[in-house]
């Protein structure tokens, strides 16, 4: 179906590859800093909430995001390289959204649930309900997920990412009442993982709720992004005006 739009129905989303904030040497110097980040993440999750929580298969866990990481940070550095990314600037566009959706989705979501499943002295949750807790949470995001994807193609369909509609003039504050859904979703969706803390958890320390709720409602945010992400990945492939030539200039 997106064969039947154009390429002046997508002219919007151009917008940050004009401005050169996600240009391929903009996203070289974000993926070496990266690095670092996806590095003290890991090492969050390890020290300060995998070695205090009863979660069910933390270890597995915490080798499987270990091993996704370092492959994520090897291929940071090597498209980090001009001489890389300038004949493979589609895939290190597809990199940098893997690395940023590991970063502050999945990074947090894994810290948080490790923190929910804190082993203190009152009462402890158990593993099935930390369980079936984390399918509810990643069930709302996967909602969060379709009903952006479906609002984006919709508004996609009607026009508003041409050149010179509202969606260019004031992007950032175009159709807030299209936010309505995916924003109670997500707002219920933190709702309940408050409700979950005080009814199961030991944790009462203020800082360590407001850590969940903030790792929880980035992995909502993440997947509220991610739609546009995978549109614009799709523009790179099917559009020349959405790369740069060799000498680094956006192609007309």
């Amino acid at each position: 179906m997106t064969r039947k739009l154009k390429e002046e129905d997508f002219e919007v989303l151009r917008g940050p590859f004009e401005s050169g904030r996600q240009s391929p040497g903009a996203l070289s110097g974000a993926l070496i800093l990266s690095i670092f980040l996806q590095g003290l993440l890991f090492a969050l999750e390890y020290f300060m909430a995998g070695s205090y929580t009863v979660y069910p298969y933390k270890d597995q866990i915490l080798l499987i995001h270990f091993i996704g990481t370092v492959i994520l940070s090897v291929l940071s550095l090597i498209y980090s390289m001009p001489i890389v990314y300038t004949k493979s600037e589609k895939t290190q566009y597809f990199l940098s959204i893997l690395v940023s959706q590991n970063l502050f989705s999945i990074s947090f979501l894994i810290c948080a649930l490790f923190i929910i499943g804190y082993a203190g002295e009152e009462k402890v949750a158990d593993a099935g309900s930390l369980l079936q807790f984390t399918y509810i949470i990643l069930g709302i995001g996967l909602i969060i997920f379709v009903v952006t994807f479906i609002r984006f193609f919709i508004l996609l369909k009607k026009g508003h990412y041409r050149k010179g509609t509202k969606k260019d003039a004031l992007r950032s504050r175009f159709e807030t009442t299209s936010y309505v859904p995916t924003t109670i979703i997500g707002s219920l969706g933190l709702i309940f993982i408050i409700q979950y803390i005080v009814r199961t958890s030991a944790i009462n320390e203020l800082d360590k709720i407001i850590f969940i709720v903030i790792g929880i409602g980035l992995f909502f945010v993440m997947l509220f992004i991610l739609p546009e992400q995978l549109v614009i990945l799709y523009c790179k492939i099917r559009f020349k005006s959405f790369n740069f030539n060799e000498r680094g200039y956006l192609n007309k």
